[in-house]
């Protein structure tokens, strides 16, 4: 049976499967960072953009108090099915990266130790304005001294513009081949539009998903100047996506892919 470039996020076991070598690194990171920032026990961590919950399942098998949200209402409910297939708990609902503090419950209470967004999600918020804005909204639902993880790819000036990734994975029988292509690259503007495409093949099908997103460019002196417009998140350091807490980077040209340190003052402003 073949499906012709059906939505890759309206098929989050797919999607899930072809990030699922990132997802023990991931949350093995979130659990170094915690120990190396936190002078406090971490027990309660945020995911924006959580799609079909690869970390929700992981932190909340982990013993950690998960929070999660993300746009697609597929991926929430395929989540939610995830956890109690497993017999975990986590809240999990639908809302967007700027407004999602209205579906926290008691939300002038709510105090997150940790969130993390990995693999890009806060590209997705493709103005300057909507990418302040959340930020800002998830240093309000940290305690002070909280961390946000965030990773995202950046632009080193002498990046190639126009760029194809393509992996390929075997479980058991089926073999599911993942393709990043850049269709249109505009500097100026600083957006890029980027075909995701998953191909899954077994004996018993050869189904065809792909999406096209438009997602903001940052260099690292852009971020940088993001990062001012925010101060109840600071940088504290920055790694890239190997994930090795021991070797920290710098915020400059040379990176790539960033994982960004950013913690809540615990005098905040």
């Amino acid at each position: 049976m073949t499906d012709q470039f059906s939505d890759c996020y309206d098929h989050p076991r797919w999607w899930n499967r072809a990030f699922a070598d990132e997802t023990r690194p991931e949350a093995d990171f979130i659990r170094a960072a915690a120990d190396r920032y936190c002078d406090f026990p971490v027990r309660s961590i945020l995911e924006p953009a959580c799609g079909g919950g690869r970390q929700v399942v992981e932190l909340a098998r982990r013993g950690f108090d998960v929070t999660a949200f993300d746009l697609n209402a597929t991926a929430v409910g395929f989540t939610r099915r995830a956890l109690r297939r497993r017999k975990l708990a986590a809240e999990v609902f639908v809302a967007d990266m700027c407004r999602f503090t209205e579906f926290l419950p008691n939300t002038a209470d709510t105090r997150f130790d940790v969130a993390h967004c990995f693999v890009n999600s806060f590209r997705h918020l493709t103005t300057e304005t909507a990418a302040a804005e959340h930020l800002n909204s998830v240093a309000r639902v940290l305690r002070p001294g909280g961390l946000y993880l965030l990773g995202l790819h950046l632009l080193p000036p002498d990046a190639v513009e126009y760029d194809c990734e393509r992996w390929t994975l075997q479980h058991r029988r089926t073999r599911l081949t993942t393709t990043f292509r850049v269709l249109n690259f505009d500097r100026r503007r600083r957006l890029e539009i980027v075909r995701f495409s998953l191909r899954v093949r077994s004996p018993r099908q050869d189904l065809r998903l792909r999406s096209d997103h438009t997602l903001r460019i940052y260099r690292a002196d852009q971020m940088r100047s993001l990062l001012k417009k925010v101060p109840d998140l600071r940088l504290r350091d920055v790694f890239d996506f190997c994930y090795d807490i021991q070797e920290p980077l710098r915020l400059d040209d040379r990176l790539g892919d960033a994982v960004l340190v950013l913690q809540k003052p615990i005098q905040s402003t």
